[in-house]
């Protein structure tokens, strides 16, 4: 009886260390606005990764009052479809210490797409570094959390 009370109070304890550590992980959750103002990213999770899609532009129609296309895609296939609703983050998996890590950016505005670290800084301030290679060459933006 008491190796199942200690085998109970183990699974009890890995469980709820688990569900601390996925809400601590979902504070990223939500619409960031980019460093530029230009665009905002609505963040979610699926399965046990994180990931974001342009969601509002600032401009959002071209100069003929179109709604503006992924045209610098280099997939050609690609280059019709909306910039709005565009996923453009992928991958992301939590590191503990507000580090999501293993996931990449994609920048429209460029077609390109790289490595990604963001790092939650406080509940409303998220650095977002997009690199080539190694973390050390890259840029970093710094986006805000839109409050409802």
């Amino acid at each position: 009886m008491k190796t199942i009370r200690s085998l109970s109070l183990i699974v009890l304890l890995f469980t709820s260390s688990l569900i601390f550590s996925q809400s601590e992980a979902d504070r990223i959750l939500g619409v960031w606005q980019t460093g530029s103002g230009k665009g905002r990213i609505h963040i979610t999770r699926y399965g046990d990764k994180y990931g974001g899609k342009l969601i509002w532009l600032r401009e959002p129609n071209d100069a003929n009052g179109h709604p503006k296309v992924d045209d610098k895609n280099p997939d050609p296939g690609k280059r019709k479809n909306p910039k709005l609703g565009l996923n453009n983050l992928l991958g992301f998996k939590y590191d503990g210490d507000g580090e999501y890590e293993g996931g990449t950016i994609y920048d429209p505005e460029t077609g390109k797409t790289y490595k990604c670290v963001m790092t939650l800084k406080d509940d409303n301030t998220l650095n977002v570094r997009g690199y080539i290679g190694i973390s050390l060459i890259g840029r970093t933006d710094t986006w805000t959390r839109v409050k409802d």
